[in-house]
């Protein structure tokens, strides 16, 4: 490896950083702007949007207890396989259900790669007056149902590896405070 390989990927440790939290919480935004930060650090980092997951490798399913265990279980899947590459996977996915998220807690200690769970903790009611893609409004007026936090099941973290409260600072701050943890845990 040339000094300038060398110099553009300092790190090649990877991890599966998970954003969990309500819809329009923030977890993508804290997601890229955090990408930006890490890329300049010379560390190789992907962004797992949920909303893209949906579009191309989990196609067809719906929002059904099940159809949300497997898409987060697929979400996962690609998870780990780019982070156990040496890739820092960002992914911003609501993951309403412990059990599935433990899941793929799980499916990464047993492949020895390192996985931390972020809990976006934005209350309901800055969600909803965000309401970035327009979901509490239609759920409001009856034109759909199924909304996580609304009516359908969030299961908060009980010990996620940070929590962040969005609505009490600013993108960067946030960013930064996942930044000091990847610092912390020896992962950036």
């Amino acid at each position: 490896m040339t000094t300038d390989q060398n110099s553009l990927e300092k790190d090649v440790t990877g991890a599966t950083i998970w954003l969990t939290g309500l819809p329009s919480a923030g977890k993508t935004t804290i997601a890229y702007e955090l990408a930006g930060r890490l890329r300049g650090e010379g560390h190789r980092v992907e962004v797992l949007d949920g909303d893209e997951i949906r579009e191309f490798l989990s196609a067809g399913l719906g929002f059904s207890r099940e159809d949300r265990h497997t898409n987060v279980q697929r979400i996962g899947f690609v998870a780990e396989l780019l982070a156990s590459n040496g890739v820092k996977v960002l992914v911003p996915v609501i993951a309403p259900y412990a059990d599935s998220r433990e899941a793929v807690r799980g499916r990464h200690g047993a492949q020895g790669t390192s996985y931390l769970e972020v809990h976006v903790a934005t209350p309901v009611e800055v969600c909803s007056e965000r309401d970035v893609k327009g979901l509490y409004a239609k759920q409001a007026a009856g034109e759909i149902s199924g909304l996580t936090g609304v009516d359908d099941p969030y299961e908060a973290p009980e010990n996620p590896d940070l929590r962040i409260e969005s609505h009490t600072q600013t993108v960067q701050e946030s960013a930064a405070a996942l930044h000091a943890l990847l610092i912390e845990r020896k992962l950036a």
